[in-house]
């Protein structure tokens, strides 16, 4: 028996389990007549026709919040400045920002919305909300317990963030002071993500889009009204963390009734479902952390170099994650639920054909994005960053960062809904295994690299662990399910588009960086008409979804 024979025997047999006694179970699946209808049987908001509305949904949203990030930055920067209750504040945000990373930016969704989706569909809906409520349960206990501690004891946390704040008594109790505000974030944010999972599984995506727009907002509003009451504005942005996320979770409790869940209802502790969930967890957040370590060595290695290395390196990654997170993220996340119910429902083939068309949309969307910010990288940073204390030869060095970002974004963009069909398959050791190989390339490179190089050497490591990371999962999808990637032909065109928008954009250099960074805009019309007039599908999803989202 061949892989892929072997994967629908297990996709049809494996995911569906006995009927509970007491609750409805439909053992009857879709049949292969309905393939032409796409995902749209499979589950709520699926389908391919409904993938590119859920991800301009999901865009736009966070193209709002990259806005205001980068709005609340310069607040943070006018208001509080780089002094040491600077310091203290970013310290104290750091460590409920780790758990939010690892828990609430894809780790918790990802193990939880396959599990729900096959749940919902083995023995209906009633099943899957108890499951979510047990899942909620034992979040409560476990984040719970942790931010007890964290509350209790913050100075070694703070410490094991910050061990040089250890030298000044008063910045560490000071640090751990608002570590005890901040830290309660970390259970809010995570029962977000917790409601994400359910709100997307059911094809709703705009409320968790818009919940790190909130957080944006509180701290904007908390910095500037202490400034001008004349309060302690370090303080005052550590209740805006904790209050925002309280207002990030009441934000999604009217989808969710609308959506015909609610917190109240039957479930038990030891749910099956929600033990499967946490058995997920566990290696996708092996996965993450392999993520986070990468980055906590690649800091590591640019402060053995000249300094401002960190800096320049933080600068580019905050640029080269606009595209990323706009496009790429948004793919990952409208795809996950609906790459979850053709697994469910056993679907192999409509499984392969949303993987395509997920990968497809990614790359045609972030090939020109690294196309152009590899052309413009010199005029984009001196435009947003140079001035004050951040000078010229800050910003070249910073837009040679970014050029070697750059060359990684489409693998980092492939990354995404690669990841995603895995986990939708409940299948959590290939991308671990993949993000464990990736980091591994990334300390060799960037050990080899960083001496010639300096902080560009760390770049380019960045690109060539997210290349290796991309082919690993694109392989490992291959051997398990056989051959799947029917869009050859298509990303073909797109990087020839993408490489024409590139030499367009330096072309128009000669007009001076202000001119060259405001057509922009027209490039990407540019590439947008030529791709649809090419008959590339992606240009017409991007086309019908900007329609619907009029």
């Amino acid at each position: 028996m061949d892989a892929r024979a072997r994967d629908n025997k297990h996709t049809a047999e494996g995911l569906r389990e006995p009927c509970s006694t007491q609750e409805p179970c439909s053992t009857q699946g879709p049949s292969s007549t309905q393939d032409a209808r796409g995902a749209a049987a499979a589950g709520p908001g699926s389908g391919p026709g409904r993938l590119g509305r859920n991800v301009s949904v999901l865009a736009g949203a966070t193209l709002a919040s990259r806005v205001l990030g980068y709005a609340r930055d310069l607040v943070v920067a006018f208001t509080l400045g780089a002094s040491p209750l600077a310091d203290a504040f970013f310290v104290a945000f750091r460590l409920p920002n780790l758990l939010r990373r690892l828990f609430g930016e894809g780790a918790l969704t990802m193990a939880f919305v396959p599990v729900f989706c096959a749940a919902r569909r083995e023995r209906g809906e009633a099943a899957a909300f108890a499951m979510a409520r047990a899942a909620g349960f034992w979040l409560l206990v476990v984040l719970g317990a942790a931010c007890a501690l964290a509350v209790l004891f913050p100075e070694p946390l703070v410490l094991l963030v910050a061990p040089g704040f250890a030298k000044d008594p008063a910045l560490l109790a000071r640090a751990a002071a608002m570590a005890r505000i901040c830290f309660p974030y970390a259970l809010c944010i995570c029962g977000v993500a917790l409601c994400m999972g359910v709100l997307n599984s059911m094809g709703r995506f705009l409320a968790p889009a818009l919940a790190p727009v909130v957080l944006n907002l509180c701290l904007i509003a908390g910095a500037l009204g202490a400034w001008r009451a004349g309060y302690d504005v370090a303080l005052a942005l550590c209740w805006s963390v904790l209050a925002a996320g309280v207002l990030q979770w009441v934000l999604q409790q009217p989808f969710l009734r609308a959506a015909g869940f609610s917190w109240r209802g039957p479930w038990r502790p030891a749910d099956r479902h929600a033990r499967e969930a946490g058995r997920l967890l566990l290696p996708t957040l092996a996965g993450a952390a392999a993520f986070q370590t990468a980055v906590l060595l690649g800091t590591v290695m640019a402060s053995l170099l000249e300094r401002g290395a960190v800096a320049h390196l933080y600068y580019a990654d905050r640029l080269v994650q606009l595209p990323l997170g706009v496009f790429a993220v948004a793919v990952g996340t409208a795809a996950l639920p609906d790459l979850s119910a053709l697994a469910a429902a056993g679907r192999t083939d409509g499984f392969l054909r949303t993987v395509d068309q997920a990968l497809g949309l990614a790359l045609f969307l972030n090939l020109p994005a690294a196309a152009g910010l590899a052309a413009l990288a010199g005029p984009i940073v001196a435009l947003l960053f140079e001035r004050g204390a951040f000078g010229a030869a800050d910003a070249t060095a910073t837009a040679q960062a970014l050029a070697a970002f750059a060359a990684g974004l489409p693998a980092l963009a492939a990354t995404r809904p690669l990841a995603a069909a895995f986990y939708a398959r409940r299948r959590v050791r290939p991308p671990v295994v993949a993000a464990v190989a990736s980091l591994a390339i990334f300390a060799a490179c960037g050990a080899l690299l960083m001496g010639p190089l300096g902080h560009v050497g760390i770049a380019l490591a960045v690109s060539a662990s997210a290349w290796a990371n991309a082919l690993c999962l694109a392989r490992a999808l291959r051997r398990e399910l056989g051959p799947w990637f029917r869009a050859g032909g298509r990303v073909a065109a797109m990087a020839g588009l993408s490489l024409a928008v590139g030499a367009a954009a330096l072309w128009s250099l000669r007009w001076g960086p202000g001119a060259a960074v405001g057509c922009i805009p027209l490039w990407a019309l540019l590439y947008l008409g030529a791709a649809h007039a090419l008959g590339l599908r992606e240009a017409r999803d991007a086309l019908a979804a900007l329609r619907r989202t009029r």
